[in-house]
């Protein structure tokens, strides 16, 4: 048999990559903006902010993201009480497609919240550069790059771009992204305890607490954790309230002390400790950092 070859075309290609951010900015952070000759997009992950361009101002809640075509001008505020968590990924694009994008803020799905997350984790395999730097203009190779990161990065930039359009032109296309990774985040009964966790977020909750109150076995709950998170249901509970002590730092209403009474530690050198072990710095040394960096003169 003569066999002939399928020449496979690429509709959205990412030709190269100036930014991927994850930050957490303070409730008073405000970026002047600027404008330069790539794409870029805003996706709120946390919170609300306020994005204006050359064609207006935009409110952006939780789950929506907005595009911004070569030499837009954008600025980026945080507004209302809870500090934002902002995703920003810059790049390069001359696909006809993109210009589907153009002066648009849309709701993302299940599916491209998932690729964003594999995205923002391939960069932190692959970039050595801090993730968090608003101010970052130049992002450096790791040395000891994993295989595949690169391209990776490539990969789920473009698979979110064509989702997001299927979604609108073709819904019933618009693949899952659960059943391509195996992401096991909708079973009911991790929801169920996730958002018992945070309903208690601000209490003392033991192993036994949660198998009771969910009816639910112990080794089966440490099993259903250690799968999702690769750690036990009270490590996860810790994090979880160390994650929330930094938003409260972040909007800066209250001390460390009221801080730490709220989230029911038992004292603030307890609550020091842990928020030491589980992020690496002390509450005093974070909310320094964060601070630099939203207050940092351009």
């Amino acid at each position: 048999m003569a066999f002939e070859s399928l020449y496979l075309e690429e509709d959205i290609h990412i030709e190269r990559i100036f930014t991927v951010h994850y930050f957490e900015y303070r409730n008073d952070f405000h970026f002047a903006g600027e404008r330069h000759n790539f794409w870029e997009f805003q996706c709120v992950d946390k919170g609300c902010a306020e994005v204006r361009t050359d064609n207006g101002t935009y409110i952006l809640n939780r789950g929506q993201i907005i595009f911004h075509k070569p030499n837009e001008f954008h600025t980026l505020t945080a507004v209302g009480k809870s500090a934002p968590n902002i995703v920003v990924v810059s790049f390069e694009c001359t696909s006809p497609a993109m210009k589907y994008f153009e002066n648009r803020m849309l709701n993302i799905s299940d599916s491209e919240r998932g690729l964003m997350g594999m995205l923002i984790a391939e960069a932190r395999r692959c970039i050595a550069s801090p993730l968090d730097d608003p101010y970052l203009e130049k992002m450096d190779k790791r040395k000891d790059c994993l295989f595949g990161s690169q391209q990776l990065i490539r990969l789920y930039l473009q698979q979110m771009l064509i989702y997001m359009i299927r979604r609108d032109t073709v819904p019933q296309l618009s693949a899952p992204i659960s059943k391509l990774v195996n992401l096991k985040s909708n079973s009911a009964t991790y929801n169920k305890i996730l958002f018992y966790l945070e309903e208690h977020i601000r209490e003392y909750v033991s192993i036994e607490d949660i198998c009771h109150d969910n009816l639910i076995g112990r080794s089966q709950l440490q099993k259903l954790f250690r799968e999702q998170h690769h750690c036990g249901v009270i490590d996860f509970f810790s994090q979880m309230k160390i994650e929330f002590a930094k938003q409260l730092i972040r909007e800066n209403q209250m001390n460390f002390t009221q801080i730490s009474d709220f989230l029911g530690y038992s004292s603030i050198h307890y609550f020091s400790r842990q928020f030491k072990k589980i992020s690496g710095m002390t509450p005093s040394e974070y909310a320094s950092s964060i601070k630099a960096l939203s207050e940092r003169e351009q």
